[in-house]
């Protein structure tokens, strides 16, 4: 029965590590896009900043479904 209960702690806890380290990355890769990537076409930034949002949106739906369960 503990070791059940430690396996759902751990997997809760790892849930957590993947959701802070993916909106983490997002946010920081919409900053690279947004003031460090001069080079780049105004669409491939446009591009770029979608997919740093949707990380970052992916995550905090994750974080709402977590603290809702």
């Amino acid at each position: 029965m503990n070791d059940c209960k430690t396996a759902r702690m751990w997997q809760r806890g790892l849930n957590w590590a993947a959701i802070v380290l993916v909106g983490g990355f997002g946010l920081m890769w919409l900053g690279v896009v947004l003031y460090a990537t001069d080079a780049s076409t105004p669409w491939i930034r446009f591009a770029q900043a979608a997919f740093g949002l949707l990380l970052a949106g992916w995550s905090v739906q994750k974080a709402t479904v977590m603290i809702r369960a």
